[in-house]
């Protein structure tokens, strides 16, 4: 895998400018904003990645609590899979369908819902125990990058077209600063916590802010905000070729965010081994026999983030 790393940087590199030259120079110009809405191609994916980092983060932060008890995860494990069914049926109950927002596809719905189970299962599989704890952190800094990129580059796509940089009382741009101190609070409690909960701590307030996920996108559904209506999905008006394009640059985003969360992964796994091996090392002494220096009990595997 290592080896294949320096292969998929360059496709990422390449597919990453060809992205830009379709943002830049194929997409139309749009009627009314001009060549301003550009900026769309990268706000909008920076935005749906950084989502769904925070969705990895609480997937992987609500399995770690879990595994604390086998019961509590078997609870856990039976418990997503009675959402997910629920979740690809009910969008095509009649009665649901009326309740949903115009432009939303039942079908949509039911994807979603059928990824989520799929991620949920497989990152317990293939992130076990500690693994959890890396992941977590791992989408939540990589998280925060898009999430700052949405919060630069928002203001500067409003101040031509809405004549201000920032529409106090929006409830999309409220909640998504609100989004990303919540997630940067959590950093800062892993880098600078001494206590022997940190993780678990850590992994408590994930849970909470992933609940503004689902605010800052539905809410140009539910709420009157600064922001226009949708304007993809059923009813919506962007042009085939600005969404072709739009999609295109978020699948470039999408694997440059891959490749940085696998080498930040594999850093912050080499960090834990190596304080391991040195929190051992001050347990024993040269004779592999413990120290007597080392009386007091060290924690092994112990991390700040």
């Amino acid at each position: 895998m290592k080896k294949a790393f320096p292969i998929l940087a360059v496709l990422t590199g390449c597919f990453l400018a060809y992205a830009f030259y379709q943002a830049m120079f194929v997409a139309p110009t749009d009627a009314l904003q001009g060549d301003v809405y550009r900026i769309i191609y990268y706000h909008v994916p920076s935005a749906w990645t950084a989502f769904l980092l925070f969705f990895i983060n609480f997937i992987a932060s609500v399995q770690y609590l879990a595994n604390a008890k086998p019961s509590t995860k078997r609870a856990l494990d039976w418990l997503a899979i009675a959402v997910g069914i629920l979740g690809f049926i009910a969008p095509f109950i009649p009665q649901v369908q009326k309740q949903m927002p115009a432009g939303m596809y039942p079908s949509s719905v039911a994807t979603t819902a059928l990824i989520f189970i799929a991620l949920y299962f497989l990152i317990g599989k293939y992130f076990p125990g500690q693994n959890l704890d890396v992941l977590a952190v791992t989408a939540a800094e990589v998280g925060v990058v898009f999430c700052t990129v949405v919060l630069i580059t928002g203001p500067i796509w409003a101040r031509p077209v809405w004549g201000i940089w920032w529409a106090p009382g929006d409830i999309r741009l409220t909640s998504t600063l609100v989004l990303w101190l919540i997630y940067v609070s959590y950093l800062v409690l892993r880098r600078f916590s001494d206590s022997a909960q940190t993780q678990r701590l850590a992994a408590v307030l994930a849970v909470f802010g992933a609940l503004d996920v689902p605010l800052v996108y539905f809410s140009i559904w539910f709420f009157r905000t600064q922001h226009p209506q949708p304007v993809i999905g059923g009813g919506g008006s962007m042009d085939p070729r600005m969404l072709q394009v739009l999609l295109i640059n978020w699948t470039a985003f999408l694997c440059f965010a891959f490749l940085v969360c696998w080498s930040r992964y594999r850093l912050e796994k080499l960090r834990r081994d190596v304080e391991e091996a040195q929190a051992l090392e001050s347990l024993l002494g040269p004779d592999g026999v413990p120290s007597s220096s080392a009386r007091a009990k060290v924690p092994l595997g112990r991390s700040r983030q």
